[in-house]
């Protein structure tokens, strides 16, 4: 575990409302916080993870309805939003009504559509998928397909991302480590792929795999909402484009004999129950990301990868885990690349309008290039 000390950048403080003061949004807040360079009010309707946040020195609100979150959006210069999935569209909407910019971390593909029609006429940036799959893999996968000759020359991306812990105990060798709720949508609902250069869906626990990395074994199969807008990006200039979610072995099965043989895909709130009840959470975890392409370079047929591991750190004496320092970096960064004029301005803003070296330049984007070991 690294510890980090983070400076400022000379910029103009900006206000932003954070909502949510989850894990998420309590990395987030600390982050940016330290970074000395926005104003910072955290929102929520519970009073107890404010008076945490609140430790920090950053100013909080009790919101309860939505007239008490429009006051906390109107005037601010950015909205992050870490609420669940379900709020992603109506908070985006009074952010575009607001002309306020709007970030957030939802892997729901629907979520993501809907606020693309929104951004279609918005004064302000709306971009969803922030974190880490969707986004930072997103941006990693863009900056694989544009290595070769021409995107038409890209034979294959394979996206691989796994939020694991580092002692994995039990039949299912996993902790909770993020969202529940994200996590069943990313094993029950259809998944983008492009098969054959046309896009289409695979079913998610399906195109099982295993490999080993760094000397570790892994399986890997299909999950939903990991590529966020990449299919449509790369649609008609390449031949195979997936993501999976990498598990260690033996996963897998287990899933599929919860979700199909005993039917609880079709129950998600009783197998919502069942994994807080069953599965402890974490904060000794890693994130292993995992991408190959091939294709074309110089008119030959080449592969490219790219890989990272990435460990819980300290910040000003607080823990973050893997998956708070990953998710609340990607978000921060988007942020921050909006802020500094590196990104477009307003309308619709997906995952492959950042550049990857921008990104790993980044103060908050630093912790994917270090292992953990942020510049800021």
């Amino acid at each position: 575990m690294t510890t980090f000390d983070i400076s400022s950048y000379s910029t103009s403080r900006r206000p932003i409302t954070i909502l949510g003061a989850g894990h998420i949004g309590f990395a987030m807040a600390l982050l940016l916080q330290r970074s000395g360079d926005y104003d910072i009010l955290v929102v929520d309707r519970d009073p107890v993870r404010l008076a945490e946040v609140a430790t920090l020195g950053i100013c909080t609100r009790l919101a309860t309805d939505d007239a008490s979150l429009q006051a906390a959006i109107d005037g601010r210069f950015a909205v992050l939003n870490a609420l669940p999935f379900h709020r992603a569209v109506p908070v985006a909407t009074l952010c575009a009504s607001a002309g306020v910019h709007y970030f957030d971390l939802t892997e729901d593909v629907a979520s993501t559509q809907a606020i693309r029609a929104l951004a279609a006429n918005a004064r302000s940036v709306l971009m969803p998928q922030c974190g880490l799959a969707p986004g930072f893999i997103g941006i990693v996968g863009n900056d694989l397909a544009r290595r070769f000759d021409t995107l038409h020359t890209l034979h294959t991306l394979r996206m691989r991302v796994g939020a694991l812990p580092r002692y994995p105990q039990g039949a299912l060798r996993y902790n909770l480590t993020w969202s529940t709720e994200g996590l069943i949508n990313e094993y029950c609902n259809p998944c983008e792929a492009i098969v054959d250069g046309v896009r289409t869906t695979v079913p998610a626990l399906e195109g099982l795999e295993t490999f080993a990395l760094d000397g570790v074994e892994y399986e890997a199969f299909n999950t939903s909402g990991g590529l966020g807008t990449l299919t449509e990006t790369l649609a008609g200039k390449a031949r195979q484009v997936d993501y999976q979610s990498i598990r260690y072995p033996g996963h897998n099965a287990i899933l599929k004999l919860l979700l199909n043989d005993l039917r609880l895909r079709d129950r998600r709130d009783l197998l919502k129950d069942i994994l807080e009840t069953a599965i402890p959470t974490t904060d000794q975890d890693v994130i292993v990301v995992f991408a190959t392409a091939s294709g074309l370079k110089g008119g030959r047929l080449v592969q490219d990868s790219y890989s990272a591991r990435i460990v819980g750190t300290q910040v000003a004496g607080h823990t973050l885990s893997a998956i708070q320092l990953t998710t609340a970096a990607g978000i921060c960064t988007a942020l921050d690349l909006v802020s500094q004029g590196k990104l477009p301005q307003q309308g619709f803003v997906g995952q492959e309008s950042v550049a990857l070296a921008d990104f790993l330049a980044n103060r908050f984007g630093s912790a994917y290039a270090r292992e953990g070991e942020l510049v800021l």
